[in-house]
């Protein structure tokens, strides 16, 4: 079977990003590196699924703040950029698919995903918002392609906290690629053969 991941290049002036780099030591997959920029992102990928056909996609990302590995739950129809992508663009409130639906739901089984990473003895938990920058916008861009155009993949997003050599003399959480790469596996293992999910709790309340 066929895995894909996804991660990454730096962006918004940082020398790494976690994505990518965690992506990389994850055995047994196909690894592609995506650009931090709208449209191109997305481009990128379908040519990775078309290239590889993979039975299971994994996109991962940057999401600088959150303390442990997150498995998202759904990627929204809206581009809505705080910051410029690495090309300058900064999409305000525009769809990531014209006419598209809303929302779709990720495919993984996302509770068992994170529930595996946790029983690799790393932090994780279930997000259900994945952003409006490029990880949303290249979520969601999956998620339509697989309602649309290959529904045998099953997909989803994971984002990963910041690096440690990234906070250095700042106060924030972190994670070494090492723990972050130990996640991804648990986490595509899961992907691979756990045919429901799991009834855990996994809701927030804000």
């Amino acid at each position: 079977m066929t895995v894909l991941l996804t991660g990454f290049e730096p962006f918004d002036g940082a020398a790494v990003n976690p994505s990518w780099e965690a992506v990389r030591l994850v055995p047994g997959v196909r690894a592609v590196q995506l650009p931090c920029v709208f449209g191109q992102a997305l481009e990128h990928l379908r040519a990775a699924v078309l290239e590889h056909d993979p039975a299971v996609v994994v996109c991962v990302g940057q999401a600088g703040g959150r303390p442990d590995v997150t498995v998202e739950r759904v990627a929204v129809n809206i581009d809505d950029a705080r910051i410029p992508d690495n090309a300058g663009r900064q999409p305000i409130d525009e769809p990531v698919v014209p006419g598209g639906p809303a929302a779709y739901f990720a495919t993984l089984p996302v509770k068992a995903c994170a529930a595996a990473a946790r029983t690799a003895g790393v932090p994780a938990s279930v997000s259900q918002s994945a952003g409006t920058f490029v990880c949303n916008h290249v979520f969601y861009g999956l998620m339509h392609l697989i309602a649309t155009e290959r529904p045998g993949i099953r997909g989803g997003f994971v984002h990963v906290p910041f690096a440690p050599e990234q906070v250095l003399g700042q106060a924030g959480p972190s994670m070494p690629v090492a723990m972050v790469a130990e996640a991804l596996t648990a986490i595509v293992a899961a992907a691979v053969s756990v045919e429901g999910d799991l009834r855990l709790v996994g809701g927030s309340l804000h």
